[in-house]
Formats: C-alpha cells, structure tokens, sequence
C-alpha cells in the first residue's frame, strides 16, 4: 500500500503510551492531530494532554513538516531542521535521528488503515524511553 499526502489531511485522533525508564515513571498522551496541506507537503500539528507518572495533566502541542517525494517522507521539527523518513504505508523501520550522544529510532505500522501506529525507542546518556503511538480518524 502506497499512502500519499491525501490519505493522511484531516483530523486524528492520538492515544501514546510513554515509558521512562530513566526516570522510572510512565505517561500518557491522549489528544488530536491534524494535518494541513502546505507548499511541498503537510503540517503536522499535535494537541493534547500529557501525564507523567502522578502528576498533573498538562498541556502538550508539537509541529512537523511532512515532505512527499519519490523516496518516501521527509520528516522536519516545525522550523525546518530535518528529523526523520520514512515509507508511507510500508511497515518497518524510518531513518534513526541522532540528537547529540542521544539516538532516536522509529518503526511505523500501517496494517490496519486508516489506524496506524508509530513506536520510539529513544535511547543515550540522557535519555531512555519508549513512545507508542496510535491513530485513528477523527
């Protein structure tokens, strides 16, 4: 299955279940995701609510830029700085994003469109913890 960028334009819904092994807590994600067409390709804008551990509910937001061209996606942080790629629609790895001595890994599941689910394995000096993500249409 080959996605494009209009089978993802729309609203979603985002569950991510977050473990820390570092800090020996887990967390929660539950809110929205939408996606806007924009020059080259879409904008990924996410909005919810963020629990770690006990404590309280906060607000969460983040943005990326999704590029589609002939070699799959090409992730950008909301100002440009590349993040990852990957193969829409075709289970399996994305490419790994090296943040300092930190490592980033992702593997995207398709296999029951339109749900999808992304895994993080984030792993460094400073960091190690895992992301699970799931979507579903709005």
């Amino acid at each position: 299955m080959r996605l494009t960028a209009r089978d993802f334009a729309g609203d979603w819904l985002v569950e991510r279940a977050i473990a820390d092994r570092l800090a020996g807590q887990a967390g929660r994600f539950e809110g929205r995701a939408r996606f806007d067409p924009v020059p080259g390709g879409l904008r990924y804008v996410e909005s919810g609510s963020l629990r770690i551990g006990q404590g309280p509910a906060l607000a969460a937001t983040r943005a990326y830029l999704w590029a589609f061209g002939p070699d799959g996606v090409a992730v950008a942080f909301d100002d440009g700085r590349p993040f990852h790629g990957f193969q829409p629609g075709q289970d399996g790895a994305g490419t790994d994003h090296p943040c300092g001595a930190d490592l980033y890994r992702v593997t995207y599941r398709w296999g029951d469109w339109p749900r999808w689910e992304a895994d993080w394995i984030v792993s460094g000096p400073r960091k190690d913890y895992s992301l699970h993500s799931r979507y579903r249409r709005a």
